[in-house]
């Protein structure tokens, strides 16, 4: 159930998918617990040491702790099969093709040479208007970072600092996906599993819909800046592409009917 590749980026998906060419690239199936039939040539994250079963609510991050869990690469990552991170490569910047514009395990190993970072995150998304807290209140349940906060104050409070600092600002490296070295990879899982354990025990969920059930997938984005901050973790940021057109006015009226008219996230975007 192990690599020993240089480096293996899962690439987390639910349905089939046209995947990245790359060698580095891991087709993973999560959720294979719950549905086993829906993508039968990817690697299952039901297979080994694996939390599949709890893919409704913990969304890609079954995908991260089979990774955790099953792979002993040297540098490992995770991204989702409608967004990669952007290759640096300029001599394919001009193909029409998005799957031609996916970083690849060489822009991967550069930009970690060239930085001699620990981590590859995407570009910091910025609220412009809203702290990074703020926006969370306005769009999805706020006793979910209440919950967090609590949590982190009982049983780690060396990261309150930083998390208080990532919660009143505007920016937040998002989305669950990035590329690290394998033992940093493993020290995050480590810690980041245990505290949504710790939370999971405190919060009821029990009325939420399937949509907001999801909470620790979306809980977990507040918390990798955290760890990174504590740990004093050196990153590198790279762009992301997604292989399919964001809509963005209905990504913009969200956030404002949010923001504006307490209208709270009923999906995503």
């Amino acid at each position: 159930m192990s690599s020993q590749k240089d480096i293996t980026v899962a690439v987390a998906a639910h349905k089939p998918y046209c995947m990245p060419n790359d060698k580095c690239y891991l087709p993973l199936h999560v959720g294979a617990d719950l549905h086993p039939e829906v993508c039968l040539d990817m690697q299952q994250d039901n297979l080994g040491d694996n939390i599949s079963q709890k893919n409704a609510s913990y969304s890609e991050l079954t995908g991260m702790y089979w990774l955790w869990k099953n792979c002993s690469s040297l540098y490992k990552g995770l991204v989702h099969y409608r967004r990669h991170f952007k290759t640096i490569d300029p001599s394919k910047a001009k193909s029409k093709n998005p799957f031609d514009l996916i970083a690849g395990s060489e822009d991967f190993k550069e930009v970690f040479d060239s930085t001699n970072s620990q981590v590859i995150v995407p570009k910091a998304r910025n609220y412009y208007i809203d702290t990074v807290e703020a926006h969370y209140r306005h769009t999805l349940p706020g006793e979910q970072l209440d919950a967090t906060r609590a949590a982190l104050n009982c049983y780690c409070p060396k990261y309150i600092p930083a998390f208080e600092r990532e919660m009143s600002g505007t920016k937040a490296h998002m989305f669950n996906m990035f590329v690290a070295e394998g033992v940093v990879f493993n020290a995050y899982c480590e810690w980041l599993f245990f505290v949504l354990e710790k939370i999971e025990s405190s919060l009821d969920s029990t009325e939420y819909d399937a949509f907001n059930a999801r909470w620790p997938g979306r809980i977990s984005e507040m918390l990798l800046d955290t760890w990174l901050s504590t740990n004093d973790i050196k990153l590198a940021e790279m762009p992301t592409i997604s292989p399919e057109p964001v809509d963005w006015i209905a990504k913009g009226s969200g956030f404002l009917a949010a923001k504006f008219f307490g209208k709270k996230y009923k999906r995503s975007f």
